[in-house]
């Protein structure tokens, strides 16, 4: 993640000094006081069962062969529960139900936190306007890939097959 060059309260050259025990970017100028944390954006995921399969999706600027899991940042004042099936409605048009809580996973080449589900879904699957295609894997096809939600995906098919 690239770290910001100037202050976004006054303008100045931000200089890396330690703040609470690191080296972090931060506003030289006198009074000001920015600091740029760099904390990490909470996201929620969804692993999504409708009809039996697993449905991924691809974003517009994804390689072609590039799937995930239904994803967005969690908007202010909505819990991560409410979050994640609202990116359901909005990215497929479904309805869905909260089966398990899978887990937290961080994401750091995105300063990312990833809040996952599993949701049951229902309804008329539509493709949201944030994505360029989805695709329907049955849970046994399905793999895990090494980055991102991957880990997510293989820790619930870890627990499905017990």
């Amino acid at each position: 993640m690239e770290m910001p060059r100037y202050c976004p309260r006054c303008a100045t050259p931000l200089a890396v000094r330690a703040a609470s025990g690191r080296d972090r970017p931060c506003c030289p100028a006198e009074g000001c006081g920015y600091v740029h944390w760099g904390n990490p954006l909470p996201v929620v995921a969804a692993l999504v069962e409708h009809e039996g399969d697993v449905v991924l999706v691809r974003n517009h600027d994804w390689p072609e062969k590039w799937f995930g899991l239904v994803t967005g940042f969690l908007e202010a004042g909505e819990t991560p529960e409410e979050g994640v099936l609202r990116e359901l409605r909005e990215e497929l048009g479904l309805e869905g139900t909260l089966r398990r809580f899978i887990g937290v996973y961080p994401f750091l080449e995105r300063n990312e936190l990833i809040l996952a589900w599993h949701v049951e879904a229902h309804g008329t699957l539509r493709l949201g306007e944030e994505l360029a295609a989805f695709k329907r894997v049955p849970p046994d096809k399905l793999r895990p890939w090494p980055m991102g939600t991957g880990r997510a995906v293989a820790d619930w098919l870890a627990v499905r097959a017990r």
